[in-house]
């Protein structure tokens, strides 16, 4: 575990310090802190809801379960499970850019929930894969370049984000074959 550990934190260091630069250290906590997100992600369920027909609105629903679910379960669960200290806690000479929090550090809930937004939009707007996937990417480095996470904490994060998507959207295929919920020619988002 110690390999690990170490790979990690030199990982992290790499981020953190290397690619750290005048630009990153005034972005990339506005990038990490939620409440400057809020709005825009507020319009775009809204728009989803009114605008976005059947498939938004079952999006909108569906991203609603999935981030409630794997946000929880990362936070209440994993989190206690790992007890992972934060890396602003323990490392020395962190270039910490916002509050080192007290909360456990694996996984990064910045990373589970906008890796689940990312992979449930990507399977009703594939066209938007790019454009979700590199939103997501962003944000999950900005926890690393912030001082706050390591990067195996934004790993994991992802693929249990990505993981409850998936289960999400089994669900909802199961139901939507049952009760043809998204009529033809619509995909069957799988």
């Amino acid at each position: 575990m110690n390999i690990l550990q170490n790979i990690d934190a030199a990982f992290f260091y790499f981020l953190n310090h290397t690619l750290a630069n005048p630009v990153t250290d005034r972005l990339m906590p506005f990038i990490t802190e939620r409440e400057n997100w809020f709005i825009f992600y507020v319009l775009i369920w809204l728009y989803l809801v009114i605008k976005g027909g059947r498939k938004g609105q079952v999006a909108a629903i569906l991203i609603l379960i999935v981030i409630l679910i794997a946000d929880q379960f990362s936070n209440n669960v994993l989190k206690f499970y790992f007890q992972r200290t934060r890396p602003c806690h323990i490392l020395s000479d962190v270039n910490l850019l916002i509050n080192c929090s007290e909360s456990f550090s694996f996984p990064s809930n910045h990373a589970v929930n906008n890796f689940a937004a990312a992979y449930l939009f990507s399977n009703f707007y594939p066209d938007m894969k790019k454009f979700l996937y590199t939103g997501a990417g962003i944000m999950a480095l900005s926890r690393v370049m912030c001082g706050v996470h390591y990067p195996f904490d934004i790993f994991a994060g992802a693929l249990i984000g990505m993981f409850f998507a998936t289960l999400v959207l089994a669900v909802w295929n199961i139901l939507n074959r049952k009760f043809n919920i998204l009529k033809s020619p619509e995909k069957n988002l799988s």
